[in-house]
Formats: C-alpha cells, sequence, structure tokens
C-alpha cells in the first residue's frame, strides 16, 4: 500500500515558539492514522500545514505525490478540494441553514447545478444518519448534531482524505463512542485516508490502525494500539495512561 501523505523534517516556529522541531510520519492511504499529544503541543498546527493554511518554515509535505511547496496557489486549491477538515467543535455558520454548511465547499469550488448541491448535501447528511434536516439552524442542533454536520459538509466533496480536529472534544461519553463509530464506520466504507488528532484514548485505540505521539515538537513512538497501549517508553506510558507523575509532568516543572 502506497503513502498517500509523506510528512518530512517539518519545523514551524510561531510567535518564537518553536512548534514543530522536525516531524516525519508517512501515513497509508486507506488508513486512519491518529496523531496523539497534550493540549497545545501542535497537533492542530500540523493539521493545518496539511491543507496550506499555514507553510512550513522548513521540511516537506507531500500529498498523493505532489509536494505542496512546489504548488502555485490554484494547484493548492485543486488539491484542497480532496481534502475535507473536520474542525474542533464544528465551526458551523450560524447564519446559513444546516444544508447550506454542508454544501458550502462544493458551492463555492466546484461547478455543480443546484440540484446536484442538494443532492450531494442530502447524501451526506444521510451518511451521518441526519436525513432531513436540511432546513434547520445550527442553533437548533446538539452538540453531538453539529459534528455530524461539520462531518457531513466533509464528506459532500466526495474527498480522498480527511482531518479531524479533536472529534470528540466538548461531548458527553456516549455522544462521542458514537462519533468514533461513525469515523470507523465512514472509513470502512468509502475507504477514505483520515487523520485524526485527539488526547481521547478511548477515541485513539476505537479508530486508529496507526498512533503517532507527538512530543516536544517531534513524533516520539508510532504503531499500532496495542503497540502504543503497551508502549515501554515511559514519555508515552504516562501520557496514555493518563498519570499525574511521570517524565512529562517532570519536564514542565524543569522548563
Amino acid at each position: 500500500m502506497k503513502d498517500m501523505i509523506e510528512i518530512i523534517g517539518l519545523e514551524k516556529n510561531l510567535s518564537g515558539n518553536m512548534v514543530l522541531r522536525g516531524v516525519n510520519l508517512n501515513i497509508k492511504k486507506g488508513s486512519t492514522c491518529v496523531i496523539i499529544g497534550r493540549s497545545g503541543c501542535g497537533k492542530s498546527v500540523l493539521l493545518k500545514h496539511l491543507v496550506g493554511i499555514l507553510r512550513a518554515d522548513k521540511g516537506r509535505i507531500i500529498i498523493d505525490g505532489k509536494e505542496l511547496s512546489l504548488l502555485t496557489e490554484k494547484e493548492l486549491d485543486i488539491l484542497r478540494l480532496q481534502i475535507g477538515l473536520v474542525f474542533q467543535g464544528g465551526a458551523l455558520f450560524d447564519s446559513m441553514t444546516v444544508g447550506e454548511n454542508v454544501g458550502f465547499g462544493l458551492i463555492e469550488h466546484e461547478h455543480v447545478s443546484g440540484k446536484e448541491v442538494l443532492e450531494r448535501v442530502e447524501e451526506s447528511l444521510g451518511m451521518v444518519g441526519l436525513s432531513g434536516i436540511s432546513n434547520l439552524m445550527p442553533s437548533d442542533l446538539s452538540g453531538g448534531m453539529k459534528k455530524r454536520v461539520a462531518l457531513a459538509r466533509a464528506l459532500c466533496i466526495k474527498p480522498q482524505i480527511i482531518l479531524y480536529d479533536e472529534p470528540t472534544t466538548g461531548v458527553d461519553p456516549i455522544t462521542a463512542d458514537s462519533i468514533n463509530e461513525l469515523i470507523k464506520n465512514l472509513h470502512d466504507r468509502i475507504n477514505v485516508t483520515s487523520i485524526v488528532v485527539t488526547h481521547d484514548m478511548r477515541s485513539a485505540y476505537r479508530i486508529g490502525d496507526n498512533i503517532a505521539m507527538l512530543y516536544q515538537g517531534k513524533i516520539i513512538a508510532q504503531g499500532t494500539p496495542q503497540e502504543i497501549e503497551n508502549s515501554k517508553d515511559l514519555i508515552v506510558h504516562q501520557f496514555v495512561n493518563g498519570l499525574a507523575h511521570g517524565p512529562i509532568t517532570e519536564n514542565i516543572r524543569l522548563l
């Protein structure tokens, strides 16, 4: 199986803070890679590089054989149409209906008829279990429904890659598990390449084919869920088990 995404020596300094310090990560086509790490460790920053929202100070990102830094803005826009991004919290437009939110990317970037937009919107909502709610407003939705609508918006452009930013944050455990099940079922159904950033280990073990830990700007461990869960690395062990004491918290005190 070939690599869909290659990240090579990625570095990024934001306001004097070296957030990424040489990230190396390969993600196979059709796989689900979960990137774990503490809040503020750079997981979301890494996702923003993959869609060209941020540009690397150093290093390379290759997506489906195309190196991002070598693409023109027009070529980058075309590549973005292959990537669905599910923002933390959903990031729905409050002034738009659910249907308008879901179809937004399609209307903005593709020349499709109004009829096709409506059909794709309904198809996408159906895939996340929310058929028939196109005319509702985001204010009418629960937190879990908003996350599903955000996923439907990502699906509407029929992407090859979906990026999830903390998909289970801010919802109760039952809703979180239903979102995990949805992500897994969608992966099996459409064979999309997925990257999920989270600090929720229950979610990581449930949906990941591969888990990578980001710590102090680098990937320090990578493996199957079982390998990560049983890792002998003290930093990984402390994080995945949610322990108050260990090298992570000791390093924070030393800074």
